[in-house]
This record gives structure tokens, C-alpha cells and sequence, in this order.
């Protein structure tokens, strides 16, 4: 610390390290170029400047399935988490740009002394006890000359957007999921539908054939077939109810309703949601929130180059502080007790046995592992579009080909009954027919599923409408 007599020099330097301050040491934060395909190489046609319109679960007008959504956003406990993380890294934000500005305390002291009266002569007359009055106002400031609280407040600041986009994220990963055991809750309904059709034609064969035996038109054989037949759609229906009990209670938990119950519904009078404008591969950059949650970690890991490299440099701090002094109380603030003092430190690393340089290499590997996270993110991103775009066209040939042979399982079905109550074959024709057209018609249900779960998928891949809040700044994560 260099003391000085007058606050004059002092100031004149303070403001000659203002007009510095504009110097950053480490690397600007540039977004890496990342090349992908011009297209998803499908059928569908990429849409320049398209983007997927938030709320487009909507496209399946299901009133109960908008309430479980608007449910599971606000309760449930990953979203919480990850609100309560932005709150967090919010204020880590807050006390970095706090680094950049002075720092201001208010002091006040009082006490009172006995001194020694055989330790020091003593004048006659004159009293041991002294008073001691103080007042101070004192400040101390670091200055920033190469870039070191700055590049931390970039770093700050970034974490903070990613915070924003990890909540995105989780929110449209619990979007999808939640559609998901709907949809699947949903297939199982119109499963239980069919099961219970099927369940019901059985019993009615059952008895029929029960009649017949007893009049000798059918064979024990043919009865004791009927009645495993009946046994079977049993146990169907059983399975089914059950996989619809575990998605109402996965549906439950998504939302924060534990005691959930959803009346029944069925997949087959739900519409296909249209399919989204998928756009073009380079608009994932922007449009996912993971991607651009792992370009704000790049942005920070390069702005913290900069802190390890700032700290190879001398650091400045500023110190002041003025104040009144006095032995008694009423003359604390009269102009003689006026006192105040300046000063400049100076911090400069001579020999640390390379911990400072250490530190720069720390923070460039970790720049290098969060450009391999960003660039793993951007092709994820790039497969997921290609895979529900494949998985969409495909479920579509899958569903016209299931179709066609459930109406023929259904003729045959019909034929099959026809030629048994004509005497011209067996019962057990009848009970082939019924298996083919009952797991052709769940089959059916299932690829309806599949083709709208990949519709969902593809939605989620696309970004799903989600939109940052960029209120901690610039919209750009490295920007300082």
C-alpha cells in the first residue's frame, strides 16, 4: 500500500484505469461452425424460417389431456428444480457484476481508556481516562484491467441463460413424456374395447354352444375349446387393465396427482395432429433448447479462459475511506476532526511454481469437453428430426397395411361363422378366424399409437414451440 497526502493524484489515476478497463485478456466467444445436411433426406419438404408454434398438442383436442399438461408444468417437481436453479444461478450473476463496482461500508467506534499512571509520567493535573470517537466511510475497488471480473460475468451470465434453457428442456422432455403415457393410455382403451367386444362375442359362443352340445349338434371337444378361448381374452383383458392402471399411475406422478383417475377414452377417435414444418437442419441451433443449453456451457467454459488468464497479469485495488475522529462527543463533527485516506495495492505474481498457468490449461480443457458436448448436441438434435421423420412415413405405410388385413381378418371372421352355423367345418376355424381378426385389430391400434407418438417425437425434436427468457441480458449467451 502507497500512501499519499492528497486525494488529487490518486483520482487522476483511477481515472486513467477507467479508460483501460476495455482490455480482455482470453478468447471472445465465437459460435462454432457446425455443418449439417442441407436436408433430413425425407419425403417431407424443410421449410426455410418455419418454426413449430408452442401449445401444438393441442392438434389432438383432447380438453383432458390440455388439463393434465397445464397440470404438469406447474407441479411437477423436475420443472420446480429446475426453476429453483435459475433463482440460484441468478444470484450467482448478481454477485459477479456486483465484483465490478465499488464496494461501500459505514463505520462508527466508540471507547473509552485508562492509562497507566506509574508506567508514564503523568502531568499533574492531567486524567487517566481518555474518550475515543470515530465515524467512517470507506470504499474499495478492484480495477478490471485485464477483463478478469468482466470475463467472469460472462461466464455468470451465460450459465445463468443455460439455466433457462435447461429448464426448457425439461419442460418439453416432460411434454412429450406425458403425451406419451397418454397416448399409450389412450391405445390400451381402445385395446380394453376390442378385448371386451371379442370377450363378449366368445360368451355368447359359449352358451351357443353349450345348447348345441346338449342336443348333441357339437362335440365336448368344441365346447371345452370355447371356454379356453373365453379363458384367454380373460386373462387379455386383465393385462390390459393392469398396463392402464400403471399408465394412469405414471400419469399421476407426472402431473403431482397421486389419487389420478382419468375416465376412459380411446385412441381411435383421437386425430392425427398435423404434421409440423420442419425447416431447415440449421434452424436447430436455435430452435433447441439443449443445444442451446450446451452452447451457453461453451460460452461460459470460454469466458473462464479469460479469468485463468487474467489472473497471470498484476491486479490494482483501490482503497479509501473518510471519517471524523475525536475525544468527545461534541466536537465529532466539527471540521478539524475531519480524516481520510487513499491508497493503491498492487497484487504481482512473481513465482507460483506454474498454479496460475496450470489453471489457464484447466479451463481450455474444459472449453475443448464443452465444445465436443455442443457439437454432440447439435447432430442429436440433427437424428432425432430424421428418425421421427422416418418413423412417421413408416408407421403411415404400416397403418394402411394393417388396415387391409384387418378388414380381410373381419371377412374372414364372418365367412368362418357363417360356413360353422352352416355345418361345413369346425368351430375351431371359427376360433382361428376370431384370434387373427382380434390381434390384427390391436395390431392396428398399436401402429395408430406408434405413428402418433413419432408425430410427438418429431414436435419435440423440432424444439416443441419453446422460447427462452432472455431478461438476463443479451440474447446471445456470449455476450459479455
Amino acid at each position: 500500500m502507497f500512501p499519499v497526502t492528497s486525494p488529487r493524484p490518486l483520482l487522476c489515476a483511477l481515472v486513467a484505469a477507467f479508460s483501460l478497463s476495455g482490455c480482455m485478456v482470453g478468447p471472445d466467444y465465437l459460435r462454432p461452425d457446425t455443418t449439417l445436411p442441407d436436408s433430413y433426406g425425407a419425403r417431407l419438404p424443410a421449410q426455410p424460417g418455419a418454426a413449430v408454434a408452442r401449445g401444438w398438442w393441442k392438434h389432438f383436442n383432447d380438453d383432458t389431456l390440455d388439463a393434465l399438461i397445464e397440470r404438469a408444468l406447474a407441479d411437477n417437481t423436475d420443472v420446480q428444480r429446475a426453476a429453483a436453479r435459475i433463482e440460484q444461478a441468478d444470484a450467482v450473476l448478481r454477485e459477479a457484476g456486483a465484483a465490478l463496482l465499488p464496494e461501500v461500508g459505514l463505520g462508527a467506534a466508540a471507547g473509552r481508556t485508562r492509562s497507566s499512571g506509574v508506567a508514564a509520567p503523568v502531568q499533574q493535573g492531567a486524567s487517566l481516562y481518555r474518550n475515543n470517537f470515530q465515524t467512517s466511510l470507506s470504499t474499495s475497488f478492484e480495477l478490471d484491467f485485464w477483463g478478469k471480473l468482466r470475463r467472469a460475468s460472462e461466464a455468470a451470465r451465460a450459465l445463468a441463460l443455460g439455466t433457462r434453457y435447461a429448464k426448457d428442456t425439461v419442460e418439453l422432455t416432460l411434454v412429450s413424456q406425458l403425451i406419451g403415457n397418454y397416448l399409450n393410455l389412450r391405445a390400451l382403451d381402445a385395446q380394453l374395447a376390442l378385448s371386451r367386444d371379442t370377450l363378449a362375442t366368445r360368451r355368447q359362443n359359449v352358451d351357443i354352444l353349450r345348447a348345441r352340445a346338449q342336443r348333441g349338434l357339437s362335440t365336448e371337444l368344441e365346447f371345452q375349446q370355447a371356454l379356453g378361448a373365453v379363458a384367454a381374452i380373460d386373462a387379455q383383458v386383465a393385462d390390459l387393465t393392469r398396463n392402464r392402471q400403471l399408465a394412469q399411475n405414471q400419469l399421476g406422478l407426472l402431473t403431482g396427482q397421486l389419487d389420478l383417475a382419468i375416465a376412459p377414452g380411446d385412441l381411435r377417435g383421437m386425430p392425427l395432429p398435423p404434421l409440423p414444418p420442419s425447416g431447415l437442419p440449421s434452424s436447430l441451433l436455435d430452435a433447441r433448447p439443449d443445444v442451446r443449453q450446451a452452447e451457453a456451457d461453451l460460452a461460459a467454459a470460454n469466458a473462464q479462459i479469460g479469468v485463468a488468464k487474467a489472473a497471470l497479469y498484476p491486479s490494482i485495488s483501490l482503497t479509501g475511506s473518510y471519517g471524523t475522529q475525536s475525544r468527545e462527543l461534541s466536537d465529532l463533527f466539527s471540521g478539524p476532526a475531519n480524516i481520510w485516506s487513499l491508497g493503491i495495492g498492487l497484487d504481482l505474481p512473481l513465482f507460483d511454481a506454474g498454479k496460475r498457468s496450470a489453471r489457464v490449461d484447466q479451463a481450455s480443457a474444459q472449453q475443448k469437453q464443452a465444445l465436443a458436448g455442443y457439437v454432440a448436441a447439435v447432430r442429436g438434435a440433427f437424428t432425432d428430426v430424421r428418425d421421427a421423420l422416418v418413423g412417421v412415413e413408416q408407421y403411415a405405410s404400416s397403418i394402411n397395411a394393417l388396415q387391409a388385413q384387418t378388414d380381410a381378418a373381419m371377412r374372414s371372421l364372418e365367412f368362418a361363422q357363417k360356413r360353422y352355423d352352416a355345418g361345413y367345418s369346425r368351430y375351431l376355424e371359427v376360433l382361428d378366424a376370431q384370434r387373427t381378426a382380434n390381434d390384427a385389430s390391436l395390431a392396428l391400434v398399436r401402429a395408430r399409437q406408434g405413428q402418433m407418438v413419432e408425430v410427438v417425437n418429431l414436435y419435440a425434436a423440432l424444439g416443441g414451440g419453446w422460447s427462452v427468457d432472455a431478461s438476463v441480458g443479451q440474447g446471445e449467451p456470449g455476450s459479455p
